[in-house]
């Protein structure tokens, strides 16, 4: 089995303004986070992004404006030599229906999970909210609750070093 660490996208890997992240214009992505990924690659961890987009619910932005958002993130990556293995969000919100893959219900997680063989006593999700926190602990992942905006790398040297 597989071992993974798992990002919410907006205060995790990019920064969180207290509104939605509606394009590219926006995107600006936080400190340390290619330094960080590269690190968890370079440790034989799987890296996926689950992240709520309930933005494309509100009408605020597109699906399209997110997988901008994404490739500009890959794009940045390459320049570590590094990389995230998959994306998943969930484009719901609760305003308009209820779904089970807008956090904190799991089921992004469970399908990254099923995907990837990953084991969950292996692996963790850092969040910067407590729906990260309690999607994880509902699959038996160990959450890792950070500020919102706060550098990641040391939290994922501690994870590194744990192999």
């Amino acid at each position: 089995m597989n071992k993974a660490v798992f990002l919410d996208r907006d205060g995790v890997i990019n920064y969180e303004a207290g509104h939605y992240t509606c394009s590219i214009k926006d995107f600006k992505i936080n400190d340390d986070i290619g330094k960080s990924v590269k690190l968890l690659k370079d440790n034989d961890f799987l890296v996926i992004v689950i992240s709520n987009q309930g933005g494309i619910a509100k009408g605020l932005y597109t699906e399209k404006d997110v997988l901008e958002m994404h490739i500009s993130f890959c794009e940045y990556l390459a320049n570590y030599q590094t990389k995230v293995d998959d994306f998943y969000f969930c484009p719901h919100h609760d305003e308009f229906g209820k779904c089970l893959c807008r956090k904190p219900q799991s089921l992004l997680l469970e399908k990254a999970m099923a995907v990837y063989n990953i084991d969950p006593l292996k692996s963790f999700m850092i969040g910067d909210r407590l729906r990260d926190i309690e999607t994880a602990k509902k699959c038996g992942i160990k959450g890792i609750q950070i500020e919102s905006n706060q550098s990641i790398y040391d939290i994922c040297k501690n994870i590194a070093e744990q192999k």
